[in-house]
């Protein structure tokens, strides 16, 4: 474990000398993959309920409207629109997730660059070589501190998220090795979000405000708002405070020279990333037996202790409670054959057929057994034990999903907002986003027609 006293200053350095070349290409890609799926799950939640609540409670204090909101007719000053957009790209729990950390680096990051690039007439080069480092950023700062972190309570999302925030807005912005210190810190002392929220609106709220606050952070630092200078790593900076773990290592040794963000992967379920192993199975246990729900007596799960730490919700009455409850995505995947946003809705959660079935689930845990894989038997009432065994759930770094599954799922998502033609010709333009000269034209393309 390493233990360094220059962290946020050597971090700092690092962002404002990094340029697009010392990118490897294999990362570049990965960026844009992470741009599009921010993209759809941002334009797919924005019909949400969540959305139509957060605007409501926010539009009368929006300063000049010069950013979009994703999805929307709507327009909000900078800070409002990454706020709204880190809301709608998380509220469907259907984000990129880093695994090592269970972090969803884009909606955060994404969120803010967009806005401020508008703002500033960048380009889209500039957005990706900003959400690239940003990205980078939060997860090697999430690496340091989980698993004790997440343990404790705090929402890792949007702890990390600010952080990245702030480097990819201070990156757009220019700012020196000093003002990028003083922007790191000041994200630091803007770190929350608890874990007790999951289930509510509150939760897709995290990764607006850490988007909301790191470019706040960026923007005071630019201006000459100073702030400590060891705002990760002090006695009484974030490592310390919020977790009993601080290995700076896992920031610093390799930076530069192996990238987290080129370890993102893409959710194929709209739920808790631990759910997918056990929705992958049941689908595929669907497919190839074709059983009824009235047919089963048990769903038995063996898993991961995680799940039921995070996903242990027995009696969902709520869209946003139904997906952290590993009961209610099973029995939905084998009656349904579901885990896309139509398995976590009002009306799904209180199905009757579904209520059933899933008080028929039962969940034995392990330690043994990794939280990307599970072992499933669906019992029959005629007696019959069908056994499925999920190694690494679809979705994964093992078994990622291909550029044209991403297309299939912005698709899915974007053509109930804004009408399939349109949400074709936005993912094709979200393809080219390093090809925007200015990427609020990008940006435009999402607004309903």
């Amino acid at each position: 474990m390493t233990r360094r006293q220059d962290v946020t200053r050597a971090l700092a350095e690092w962002i404002v000398g990094c340029k697009p070349s010392d990118v490897p290409e294999d990362v570049q890609k990965q960026g844009v993959r992470g741009f599009v799926n921010w993209m759809g799950c941002a334009v797919g939640g924005a019909s949400h309920e969540t959305a139509d609540r957060a605007l409501a409670g926010v539009t009368q204090f929006s300063g000049p409207k010069v950013a979009t909101v994703l999805g929307r007719t709507e327009r909000l000053d900078v800070l409002h629109a990454a706020l709204l957009n880190g809301i709608t790209s998380h509220v469907l729990d259907y984000d990129d997730t880093h695994l090592k950390t269970i972090i969803h680096p884009a909606g955060p990051v994404a969120s803010a660059a967009l806005a401020v690039a508008e703002l500033k007439d960048l380009s889209g080069a500039d957005v990706l070589h900003a959400l690239t480092l940003g990205i980078e950023v939060e997860c090697r700062i999430g690496n340091s501190v989980y698993p004790d972190h997440y343990d404790r309570g705090w929402h890792i999302t949007g702890t990390t998220g600010v952080f990245g925030a702030a480097a990819a807005v201070g990156k757009l912005l220019n700012l020196d090795a000093q003002r990028m210190t003083w922007a790191l810190s000041l994200a630091a002392t803007q770190s929350s979000n608890l874990r007790e929220m999951f289930g509510t609106m509150t939760k897709s709220f995290h990764p607006g405000r850490a988007a909301q606050n790191g470019a706040t952070a960026a923007f005071l630092a630019e201006a000459g708002f100073d702030s400590a200078e060891a705002g990760i790593e002090g006695r009484r900076g974030f490592a310390n405070i919020l977790s009993s773990k601080q290995d700076y290592g896992e920031i610093l040794d390799t930076l530069g020279k192996s990238w987290e963000a080129g370890l993102n992967s893409y959710k194929p379920f709209a739920c808790g990333i631990v759910i997918h192993p056990t929705i992958d199975g049941c689908i595929q246990i669907r497919d190839e037996h074709g059983i009824a729900p009235e047919e089963v007596e048990a769903i038995e799960l063996f898993a991961h202790p995680f799940v039921l730490e995070l996903t242990g919700k027995t009696e969902p009455k709520t869209g946003l409670e139904s997906k952290f409850s590993i009961f209610h995505s099973a029995a939905c995947a084998l009656a349904r054959g579901d885990g896309s946003p139509t398995a976590f809705t009002d009306e799904a959660a209180n199905d009757p057929v579904l209520v059933g079935l899933r008080r028929r689930v039962k969940v034995e845990t392990s330690p043994s057994v990794r939280e990307d894989e599970v072992t499933i038997t669906v019992v029959t009432k005629d007696g019959k034990r069908i056994k499925k065994y999920v190694e690494h759930a679809i979705g994964s770094v093992d078994r990622p999903l291909s550029n044209e599954q991403l297309e299939t799922k912005f698709m899915n998502q974007a053509k109930l907002v804004i009408g399939e033609k349109q949400a074709a010709d936005l993912l094709a333009k979200s393809w080219k986003i390093g090809e925007f000269k200015k990427v609020a034209d990008l940006a435009k393309a999402s607004v309903p027609a």
